[in-house]
């Protein structure tokens, strides 16, 4: 029964909704408790490492690689899908049971390589965000890194998640909203860009940009920041009606977050082929792009542009920061808590040991392509680990995959492989 009394009091009102097995109210508009969590993953693959490798991209090969956007999102929806699956079903974030179900070396090698891969996410978006300070306010790049590393600790540390994802879902809108702006003031020529959104074409020397874009895209973090987050909208574990709500939900969200994800993608390789590739013009650092978008679209482009990469570099960095501490924390079979010392370590060695290595850094642009090339490297491992979780019957009961499910998925496995297989080839054959 409601409490008229707590009306005025929206956090004590809204539990009152619930009913008393701790199950949602549904009405027509089920949907919108369930968007955010899928909007902190896209903001994870709308962030300076995509800008990089999407403006580098489209100005070396036009709208070519425009495919490998389309190819990552489509598998980025099936990963993300099961990963939040996974969460649903059993409670537990990706990192959380693979410390509970593999075997011990196993699991600390693994969730080891994806501290690493956290860490290489923080250094792009925080680099990416330090880069668009300096190209705002002129402030020296190793000075932005400390204020944006310092914003985002405060940030994490002192709001709760609900807070934060108000933040990011915010930041995607007008991320979103720049490029909608920047598109208006470039040709696009709608129909070569159709054909290469569906028809993959490889170019000669374009193997290091396809695997930083498919990095950048299917980003390993972000398949453990998702299995935690969802959990944000559970209710009842115990009742398999609820939990299948939310799985039918939690798969709207992933689609339509995701197919934002992807408008935004490619709307970058879409600039960039359109205001660089048609002048003859190669960029090679991010600075650059925003300096020649000047005199071809005008002022207003040029500070959109930096204002979007500030926006993308800030929500992009506390998402990693998150995510490195939902790792660090699942080592200890623990979800992710900001109040506790397991998830600020994960959180701290994240986002500091990415700005150790921004201090080091002599080539920005090309670090933030590498970086992205790494995350690829390490993709087939988060990946094959999530694969063999939620296939297994004693990790998720009746919710394991079907066995077409685990078709798809292993497909999606060796394909990831497979491009870091021909990545090394190239390297070798140099």
């Amino acid at each position: 029964m409601l409490n008229i009394k707590n009306i005025f009091n929206l956090p004590e009102f809204l539990k009152d909704l619930k009913r008393k097995d701790h199950s949602p109210v549904y009405g027509g508009l089920d949907i919108l408790k369930y968007i955010g969590p899928g909007l902190l993953v896209t903001v994870g693959f709308t962030d300076p490492g995509n800008w990089a490798a999407n403006i580098a991209s489209g100005s070396d090969y036009g709208y070519t690689l425009l495919w490998v956007v389309s190819l990552s999102t489509i598998m980025l929806i099936v990963l993300q899908h099961n990963v939040a699956h996974l969460g649903i079903a059993t409670g537990f974030c990706l990192s959380e049971a693979a410390t509970i179900y593999l075997p011990g070396k196993i699991s600390k090698a693994s969730l080891a390589f994806a501290v690493i891969a956290s860490v290489s996410t923080s250094f792009a978006e925080i680099l990416g965000a330090s880069i668009a300070l300096q190209m705002l306010f002129d402030v020296p790049l190793r000075i932005g890194a400390v204020l944006v590393t310092v914003f985002v600790v405060i940030m994490l540390f002192s709001n709760s998640y609900q807070k934060i994802e108000k933040w990011i879902i915010g930041f995607v809108s007008l991320i979103g909203l720049s490029f909608l702006y920047e598109l208006f003031l470039v040709d696009i020529d709608w129909a070569q860009a159709g054909v290469a959104w569906v028809k993959p074409s490889v170019p000669e020397g374009s193997i290091l940009l396809l695997m930083s874009i498919l990095g950048a895209v299917i980003m390993p973090h972000n398949l453990f920041l998702h299995s935690e987050v969802i959990q944000s909208r559970q209710w009842n574990l115990q009742d398999d009606k609820i939990i299948r709500k939310q799985l039918k939900f939690e798969f709207a969200d992933t689609l339509l977050s995701m197919l934002v994800g992807w408008a935004i993608n490619s709307a970058m390789i879409l600039l960039a082929a359109s205001a660089f590739f048609k002048n003859g013009i190669k960029v090679s650092e991010i600075q650059q792009a925003e300096s020649l978008l000047r005199p071809l679209l005008g002022n207003n482009a040029s500070v959109v542009f930096a204002l979007a990469l500030l926006l993308s570099g800030i929500a992009s960095t506390i998402t990693s920061g998150m995510a490195g501490g939902s790792i660090v924390s699942g080592m200890y079979k623990e979800p992710y808590d900001i109040k506790d010392n397991h998830s600020r370590i994960g959180v701290l060695v994240s986002l500091l040991g990415a700005l150790l290595l921004i201090f080091f850094v002599k080539d920005p642009f090309k670090g933030l392509i590498l970086s992205q090339v790494f995350l690829s490297i390490q993709l087939p491992f988060t990946v094959a680990m999530q694969v063999y979780l939620t296939s297994s019957p004693k990790v998720m009961g009746k919710y394991v995959n079907s066995f077409s499910t685990q078709i798809m998925l292993w497909l999606i496995t060796g394909l990831v492989t497979f491009f870091n297989l021909w990545l090394l080839v190239s390297i070798i054959n140099i």
